[in-house]
């Protein structure tokens, strides 16, 4: 489970976060919505521990992540799966090597145990026979795919998207919200979803919260938002066409 306690994040003046709260339950599927800059992906940057909270806390299985150590740290972060919005790949990496990096960093295993994983992990995400490709000669979605693949590396029990459809044509956009549902399924993975695209909220999340001036304004089902009074969360789901 991750749980969010009262938190609060300050870039100086600017008041991202106001003393949210949140249980995400394992297994969920949640969707993070609300307009680009109100907070959603600093949301997961401290989920991760790469933004540190002003106040508050993030606990993740009962460990509040604040109090851990670099070491108690990676091994939690061993278990999160981060898929970025940009994709994130090493420019001057093949396929290969980018989804090996993290297990060439920080397991124990053996080239050929890497090359075992990297491989089931690219078939997972329909990506086989691409191991010797660099980032530039991949599409906007295989790139996104092999971003996939190096979040699964470690078998995560939870995996964050920072809006994972974002400049994708609208049929690459469809398959990416299907491999992740797909995932979700088969992994039995909790997943957190930033988004501003309501058809992927649709498509792939169980529940729904709005960030707005930094506080949760509404929490439901994707069907109880398309039907919600709250006239922000109104305009921001029929993107303003009521």
């Amino acid at each position: 489970m991750i749980k969010l306690n009262n938190l609060t994040k300050y870039f100086g003046e600017k008041k991202v976060l106001q003393g949210v709260n949140l249980d995400i339950p394992d297994g969920e599927s949640l969707a993070v919505i609300g307009p680009s800059g109100c907070g959603k992906s600093t949301l997961l940057r401290l989920i991760l521990r790469i933004e540190e909270p002003t106040s508050g806390s993030v606990l993740i299985n009962g460990r509040d992540i604040s109090r851990l150590d670099e070491d108690q740290l990676i091994a939690v972060r061993e278990k999160i799966g981060m898929v970025f919005q940009s994709g994130a790949l090493f420019d001057s990496l093949t396929v290969f090597e980018n989804v090996a990096f993290a297990l060439r960093e920080h397991s124990k295993l053996s080239e050929r145990e890497i090359a075992r994983v990297v491989r089931e992990k690219l078939k997972m995400v329909e990506l086989e026979g691409t191991e010797t490709l660099m980032p530039d000669e991949l599409s906007g979605g295989m790139q996104k795919r092999v971003g996939i693949a190096r979040a699964l590396a470690f078998d995560p029990s939870i995996i964050l998207y920072d809006e994972p459809t974002t400049g994708l044509d609208p049929i690459t956009s469809v398959n990416i919200e299907n491999l992740m549902v797909k995932l979700s399924r088969e992994l039995k993975s909790t997943s957190v979803v930033v988004t501003h695209v309501m058809q992927t909220v649709y498509k792939t999340a169980e529940r729904v919260v709005m960030l707005h001036e930094g506080r949760f304004i509404e929490v439901g089902t994707p069907e109880e938002a398309q039907k919600a009074r709250d006239p922000i969360v109104r305009k921001f789901v029929t993107g303003g066409k009521e």
